[in-house]
């Protein structure tokens, strides 16, 4: 295995050869507590740029991606400052995307593993399951947003089915017997795709991506062309703020943009172990982020605004957008692109983190295949309709487990590059020995523990306490200051120096 320079590995105990399985190297020092053949290092990393690129074309190109794109044009300001906001929110993603790359990278390890080195051994489990969750429930959530487009496509065709979409008719668990079949056909849909490898993950992903720029390029040029040019613009809604007034409201939308990526951001080493070069990762977040997103706002835009011509009140949804096209092989192909643009970031940003994160658990007995079918399962048991369709229940779960998001990406960042200063003993992150390197405490580096503890209790308050709604957007930020920061003096009084 080739990495830079700044990656120490230590001849394997006793001089014994690597066991060189067909994508990893496992070396005989390795404990089986810690090690399978989806978590140990890879001997061969093969993405390049256009592989990120469209890694991050899938994470974009959602019915959430296009929802949330819509929204932030139609906050009350001019074109002009949104893209501005835009502009700088991706770019902070696209810097901080940079920041927690590198560390998988250079070590071909993923998210949890990686996460050793600043919580232990066996502490990094901790911000493996915080984010295995937060995985489970959007996956249920992302995976019933793309039903809705599939169910679409039914009633198009059979509208006889249509007192099956009725939950009060033909329903359980508060969603309809139609709802069930198109929530499931999805997941299974999803479930084949992801058991087919990281391998056939990355080829769904190299295509899906661009084929949903097509549609929507067509789709825009569809609606412009009805609505006509002059009743076309890039405002949504009555301006509502002018000068200075619109400072605070373009901090909140370059606020929102970093918290909408801030889970894929997190375990982005996940998919950047895969990555040939750092800077072929850094081109293609390049691509895949700025460039990328913009392009996709601009289209949501053009998009949403022509909905008010053509039919008479403004739509964000996408999928609403399709379903009143007058055309039913539009409507088809419409609903069949972003449902496959939501199956796509549900895998790349839904699937694999919590199959990296279950297998750590326990790798000799979970599977890196496992783990992701264990929070497919979950999913369901959560019924993510009635979680999509409660606000309250949404906002007190999901951004709860959300403020744990900041806290860990502030340690993981204040490790690598400031306390290792770069520097990972990859084979220490694979022993269970007193000696190693990340072995702490019994295997749990309190000053990580105790880190996260503080810096995300502010996030949790700022979600829950009303008084302090307007730091809500900010969470993210507050929690990776904090975890930072507080991580940096607990290790420093720890007297925690690291081994090169």
């Amino acid at each position: 295995m080739s990495h830079s320079a700044s990656i120490t590995e230590p001849a394997a105990s006793g001089g014994a050869v690597p066991t060189s399985h067909a994508d990893v190297v496992i070396k005989p020092g390795y404990d089986d507590r810690l090690t399978n053949e989806d978590l140990a290092p890879l001997r061969k990393q093969t993405w390049g740029t256009y592989n990120f690129f469209a890694f991050w074309m899938s994470d974009v190109h959602s019915v959430g991606g296009y929802i949330t794109a819509g929204s932030l044009f139609s906050l009350g300001l001019v074109s002009w400052q949104v893209l501005v906001s835009l502009l700088v929110g991706i770019l902070i993603v696209q810097f901080f995307c940079n920041l927690v790359a590198k560390p998988s990278q250079v070590t071909g390890t993923p998210y949890p593993v990686i996460c050793r080195a600043s919580f232990g051994v066996k502490g990094a489990n901790i911000p493996a399951i915080i984010r295995g969750l937060i995985a489970v429930a959007w996956y249920g959530i992302q995976t019933y947003l793309a039903s809705s487009a599939f169910m679409i496509v039914a009633l198009r065709f059979y509208p006889e089915l249509k007192p099956y979409a009725d939950v009060t008719q033909f329903g359980f668990a508060g969603l309809s017997s139609l709802g069930w079949a198109a929530f499931m056909a999805l997941w299974v849909i999803q479930a084949l795709v992801f058991w087919r490898g990281m391998e056939a993950i990355r080829k769904f992903i190299d295509w899906a991506g661009p084929a949903v720029y097509v549609v929507m390029i067509a789709l825009a040029i569809y609606l412009v062309a009805k609505a006509g040019v002059s009743n076309v613009g890039l405002t949504l809604g009555e301006v509502k703020y002018q000068g200075w007034d619109a400072l605070p409201v373009m901090i909140n939308a370059v606020a929102l943009v970093v918290s909408y990526f801030s889970g894929p951001m997190l375990n982005f080493g996940d998919f950047s172990r895969y990555g040939k070069s750092f800077p072929a990762v850094k081109a293609g977040n390049f691509w895949g982020l700025p460039v990328n997103f913009i392009g996709f706002s601009l289209l949501t835009v053009i998009t949403t605004s022509s909905t008010l011509p053509v039919f008479g009140h403004l739509i964000i949804d996408p999928v609403e957008t399709v379903s009143k096209i007058d055309n039913t092989y539009a409507v088809v192909l419409g609903a069949f692109t972003f449902m496959t643009a939501t199956i796509g970031i549900n895998i790349v940003a839904n699937f694999v983190s919590p199959a990296f994160d279950f297998s750590n658990v326990a790798p000799q007995h979970i599977s890196w295949r496992m783990g992701g079918m264990i929070a497919a399962v979950a999913s369901i048991f959560i019924t993510p309709w009635n979680l999509y369709n409660n606000p309250a229940v949404i906002h007190y779960t999901l951004d709860i487990l959300g403020a744990f998001i900041g806290p860990l990406f502030g340690i993981l960042i204040a490790d690598f590059f400031v306390v290792r200063k770069q520097h990972v003993v990859v084979d220490d992150l694979y022993t269970m020995s007193p000696t190693g390197t990340y072995w702490y405490d019994g295997g749990y580096n309190r000053a990580a523990i105790y880190s996260v503890i503080p810096s995300a209790l502010v996030p949790v308050l700022c979600a829950v306490i009303p008084a302090l709604g307007s730091l809500a957007n900010f969470s993210w930020f507050i929690g990776v200051a904090l975890g930072f920061s507080i991580y940096l003096v607990l290790m420093r009084k720890t007297a925690v120096t690291a081994k090169a």
